[in-house]
């Protein structure tokens, strides 16, 4: 009995295993990848007012076929942006020191000769070169040496143009949404349908704004082609210098001082010492300085909490006096606004501080015009009770949020119906929507022209179901041979 029982096991075995095979070349496959090692890319977005240092890191298979660069860190640089150095060049690259630091400790060690690492300078540095060239050219190359220094594959320390800015930022936050190329639940590639989004930037000294358009440009100075992903896009983009919310603050400030006397956008019972030369000293309040003045006198200037002259104000800083082509958004400049919106930097903690710390809504142009005018109406001990702890940019959230409501209703035009297609926004996939990412994507070339290539595989609830099935197999091989042992052993009973 014994041997007809080893005689009957390997046949039901080898049924199951045949079976098995079976059931494999049954299975479907679909395309798949292998998990990659991990790259690091590090940027360091050395902006007007402060310094930023992104790390990323991504799959290091191909080129980012994978389709996702994420955030692995950032830190902040402590003082100013590396433009208010100009006076001590070295200081600007000491106080990358800190960060970079940390950048040594975030990236593996193994990893740190193969990682780019990039300097790009935005408004700030360019206000500089546009006054002084010479101190410009100083601070980057004490910035340069310094960043040499480390293990890193430095690839460079520039100037960004302001299109380079804005058209950045659009990559950036079109790639974070996902609305070039996505990986679906089915475990392929796909084009989203629902398009892209136009891009809002608000810094220091600059703010830009950045839009997929159907219709060439009349100013072709205003227009870029990009091909992504096999995708051709043309994008209007503009940057606006002097119309970052440091420099509208400064001009403020410069108006505020020759036509009043006094500061309405600041709050009632906040007064301060206001040095001249602090003020006049940018390009942005060339046009306000007086032919003559003692840049080491100090003022004291008292607020006065009046919205309407507040606005008065700040609708000074835009011109719609002359259009020489079909539309105009301000200042001459070509714009026919189209599509939605993400709004990021200084538009997304402006409206936040609003939202948030003021517990005022803002979800359409009136309920914005209505928070900024409440805003403004707060006295600075009603400031200072309602929201603690934020003393230092406290007094300036009047201005700032009266100026991004003008901008976006007068400056570019945005009506009920097309406010309501902007979001705010600081993070997309837990990584800061800005231009610093779209600008290592770019100089690295992690986004392919192309859709990326791909292998066939078999996905993992296709090796479920192959198992499931091969279990099955065995079992029912096993019953099978559990009843031959027992019909074997009927006849000896007898």
């Amino acid at each position: 009995m014994a041997g007809k029982v080893r005689s009957l096991l390997p046949p039901l075995l080898l049924a199951a295993a045949g079976l098995a095979g079976l059931l494999l070349l049954c299975v479907p496959t679909r395309d798949v990848r292998e998990p990659p090692a991990l790259k690091y890319g590090i940027v360091l977005d050395a902006g007007s007012s402060h310094t930023s240092m992104f790390i990323y890191k991504w799959p290091a298979d191909k080129k980012n076929d994978t389709g996702i660069v994420g955030q692995h860190s950032s830190c902040d640089v402590p003082g100013g942006g590396i433009s208010s150095y100009a006076d001590n060049p070295s200081g600007a690259s000491q106080s990358l020191v800190g960060c970079l630091e940390q950048a040594l400790r975030d990236v593996p060690k193994e990893r740190h000769a193969g990682t780019p690492l990039y300097l790009g300078a935005t408004a700030g540095m360019r206000l500089l070169n546009l006054t002084n060239p010479e101190a410009s050219t100083s601070v980057l190359t004490a910035v340069t040496h310094t960043l040499t220094q480390y293990p890193f594959d430095f690839r460079g320390a520039r100037i960004l143009s302001g299109q380079e800015e804005g058209v950045f930022g659009w990559v950036t936050a079109n790639y974070l949404l996902e609305n070039f190329i996505k990986y679906g639940w089915v475990g392929r590639w796909f084009r989203p349908r629902k398009g892209t989004l136009g891009a809002m930037d608000l810094g220091g000294a600059s703010t830009q704004i950045t839009f997929e358009t159907t219709s060439p440009a009349e100013d072709r100075a205003s227009e870029v082609q990009l091909h992504l992903y096999g995708q051709h896009y043309r994008v209007y983009t503009h940057s606006f210098l002097c119309y970052g919310r440091d420099q509208v603050l400064q001009r403020l400030l410069a108006s505020a001082l020759q036509t009043h006397g006094f500061h309405p956008c600041w709050p009632r019972g906040f007064s301060t010492q206001v040095l001249l030369g602090d003020v006049y000293q940018s390009p942005c309040t060339m046009a306000q300085r007086p032919q003559t003045f003692n840049s080491s006198a100090r003022v004291s200037l008292s607020g006065s909490s009046d919205p309407h002259l507040c606005r008065d104000l700040v609708s000074g800083l835009f011109s719609f006096s002359s259009c020489p082509f079909s539309r105009c958004s301000f200042n001459g400049v070509f714009q026919r606004v189209a599509g939605n919106f993400v709004a990021f930097s200084a538009f997304f903690y402006t409206v936040d501080f609003l939202r948030t710390s003021m517990g005022l809504p803002v979800a359409t142009l009136q309920q914005l015009e209505a928070a900024a005018v409440n805003v403004c109406n707060q006295t600075w001990a009603q400031l200072q009770a309602r929201v603690p702890g934020q003393r230092a940019r406290l007094a300036d959230y009047c201005a700032g949020a009266m100026f991004v409501q003008q901008l976006l209703s007068r400056g570019y035009g945005f009506d009920e119906r097309a406010f309501g297609g902007v979001i705010f926004q600081k993070k997309a996939a837990d990584t800061a929507v800005g231009w610093a990412l779209g600008y290592m994507l770019n100089l690295t070339n992690l986004i392919p022209a192309d859709p990326p290539g791909l292998r066939k595989g078999t996905d993992f609830s296709s090796w479920v179901v192959l198992l499931l099935l091969f279990a099955s197999a065995l079992l029912a091989a096993l019953v099978l041979l559990l009843r031959q042992v027992h019909s074997a052993k009927l006849p000896s009973t007898i």
